[in-house]
């Protein structure tokens, strides 16, 4: 199966059967992983539990000084590559602010159903019963309520 399915029945079995000083031998790292994320979570389960690994394409051997330096290098890329991404996202986020867009879940109550909710509230209807009817919490109720009254 390719690295890309998620659920990959056959290694699952495969990663519960391997013990301390077995070897993982894999054509290419891709058929290993779905991300380089996924890849250094699984190598760094393996180093654990003394399990070595070996990718034939890109020579990584981790019984080798070279195959570990590797693995290490590998590593270090990933975790520029999880910067990088953060950072691109929190810019993202940023521009989406400025042009105007709303993070989150949307308010519920619009002012008109809070507005309805409050005529219901004035003309004797018990706050509990104005919340069935709107289809929110009283909780959710009660916080409109509070932040239209500030």
């Amino acid at each position: 199966m390719t690295g890309a399915h998620v659920n990959r029945p056959a290694l699952a079995r495969c990663l519960k059967k391997l013990e301390t000083g077995d070897t993982l031998v894999v054509w290419k790292l891709d058929r290993l992983g779905r991300s380089l994320r996924d890849l250094i979570t699984m190598l760094d389960d393996f180093k654990h539990r003394g399990v070595k690994f070996r990718s034939l394409t890109e020579a990584i051997d981790t019984e080798t000084p070279t195959g570990r330096a590797m693995w290490q290098m590998i590593g270090v890329l990933a975790e520029l590559e999880r910067s990088l991404i953060a950072e691109r996202t929190r810019a993202g986020v940023k521009a989406a602010q400025k042009r105007g867009v709303k993070f989150g879940q949307k308010p519920k109550l619009t002012p008109d159903r809070l507005a309805h909710a409050r005529k219901l509230i004035n003309q004797g209807t018990r706050p509990t019963d104005a919340a069935k009817i709107m289809d929110v919490s009283r909780a959710t109720l009660y916080r409109a309520l509070q932040r239209e009254a500030a």
